[in-house]
């Protein structure tokens, strides 16, 4: 578990540079990212989840009938909604 962790925060991170990305979900996948392993959530005030991956955070979604992940990166104000 923890290997799978540290892989997807490696994973995350090298596609995350600017603090904000979108990334296909299948050219992580490709590179060995596991969505279902993450270490917390946020949820913004729209009701999307986030999923964490430490300081790595990642919200799947469809655009065009593909499916995509927003990459963003933690914040301070987010602590508020930590869980």
């Amino acid at each position: 578990m923890d290997n799978q962790l540290k892989q997807n925060r490696r994973i995350l991170k090298s596609y995350n540079k600017a603090g904000k990305a979108t990334v296909r979900s299948s050219t992580l996948k490709d590179k060995g990212f596991d969505p279902h392993f993450f270490t917390h959530y946020w949820k913004n005030t729209k009701g999307d989840v986030y999923l964490f991956v430490y300081e790595y955070g990642f919200l799947k979604k469809m655009e065009n009938q593909i499916e995509k992940y927003v990459l963003v990166q933690w914040q301070d104000y987010m602590k508020k909604g930590r869980s």
